[in-house]
């Protein structure tokens, strides 16, 4: 309960968000420091590898790396950020049973399970025939490079990873990816005052977006999966122009496709979102897209079957979100996501977790630790 409390009040927000410029936002590497120095304290032997200046990944090993296999806990350090919160952000105070904050559920909450287990077998880490890591990722709420650098680097030497996500303790072995993209539409600028000569990209983009989406999220439903459902398409974000007396001559969406396994197989969401905008002979042209594996793993996998054993309400399940697991699996490392709170929690405006069922994280994890002997 007291390190989920210190967890939450580092304001270790992603600097990538557009909350995060806010006065005393001190991004992933003071939680790292944190969590670095609680982690040598209970006998780990701790790496900061950093990935872009002050913002580094967590390695932390209780056993050298002697040919023994190995397994990693691995939530992420950063947050979204704090924008429109109605709850003192960074305060971690306990009331009605709950702690509340930014991350108390995504994912200091699970962080703080994880390091409870470790710590209540600190005696026995050292020598277990299965050696168990911690990492911390950096960037998960934006683009991954802390998951994404790892996986590339080390994933050959562990044979499982669970992900420190809110699941309410139930195996989330299956996840959809994601693509995000800018997609956009040009004109001509011309006065207000004679529209006729110049080419509104504002009206372009806006008639071209109805027919993309009610083309592209046909195609998206042959992509379904049988827990996760069918792929799906979100406009999200629409800017242009500068001023309104004069034709834009540049707009543009950002949009947001989650794409099944299938789609993926299939040749993944940025080739069906090429080849819509094709076929449909749309004036658009796509930038900066961002597209991210899906993840399955085999649910009969032995550490998934562990995982179940240690208590009969977990369960395994699917989820429509995207984590830094999927980046792990696609390197090769069988990986899930696991961890107390619930995701109905994450990043909304008076963020918490219930103390009783971080407890109970706590003791699963700690349970499973011992299952490893």
């Amino acid at each position: 309960m007291h390190l989920l409390q210190q967890l939450v009040q580092i304001p270790s927000v992603n600097p990538d968000n557009a909350a995060a410029d806010q006065a005393g936002v001190t991004h992933e590497k003071a939680m790292a420091d944190f969590v670095a120095n609680w982690l040598e304290d209970i006998g780990a032997s701790v790496t900061l590898e950093e990935i872009h200046p002050r913002r580094p990944n967590l390695i932390a090993r209780f056993a050298p790396l002697d040919g023994r296999p190995r397994i990693l806990l691995g939530p992420h350090l950063d947050t979204v950020g704090v924008e429109n919160m109605t709850i003192e952000p960074f305060s971690g105070k306990i009331e009605d049973g709950k702690i509340w904050g930014r991350g108390a559920s995504d994912t200091k909450g699970p962080m703080a399970a994880m390091l409870a287990g470790l710590k209540a077998n600190k005696e026995i880490l050292k020598d277990l025939p299965v050696a168990v890591d911690f990492i911390g990722f950096m960037g998960e709420e934006a683009c991954q490079h802390g998951s994404k650098d790892f996986a590339q680097k080390h994933s050959k030497d562990y044979e499982f990873a669970i992900v420190g996500e809110p699941t309410s303790m139930q195996v989330v072995y299956t996840t959809k990816g994601s693509l995000w993209a800018t997609i956009e539409a040009t004109g001509i600028s011309a006065h207000a005052s004679q529209p006729q000569l110049g080419d509104n990209a504002i009206i372009k983009l806006s008639q071209a977006l109805v027919v993309l989406q009610k083309e592209l999220a046909m195609r998206l439903e042959g992509f379904d999966h049988e827990i996760l459902g069918f792929s799906t398409m979100n406009i999200g974000m629409i800017s242009g122009g500068s001023a309104p007396n004069i034709v834009p001559n540049k707009a543009s969406a950002q949009i947001d496709i989650r794409q099944a396994p299938s789609l993926a197989a299939a040749g993944g969401a940025l080739n069906l979102l090429r080849e819509t905008i094709h076929d449909l002979r749309l004036p658009l042209t796509i930038r900066d897209a961002h597209e991210n594996p899906p993840m399955e793993t085999d649910v009969d996998h032995k550490y998934i079957r562990m995982l179940r054993g240690i208590d009969a309400c977990t369960g395994v399940t699917g989820a429509p979100w995207f984590s830094d697991a999927a980046h792990l699996a696609a390197a090769g490392l069988p990986s899930i996501c696991l961890g107390p709170g619930s995701i109905d929690q994450a990043h909304t405006k008076d963020e918490f977790i219930e103390l009783a069922r971080l407890e109970e994280g706590e003791k699963f994890f700690s349970a499973f630790i011992r299952s490893l002997k």
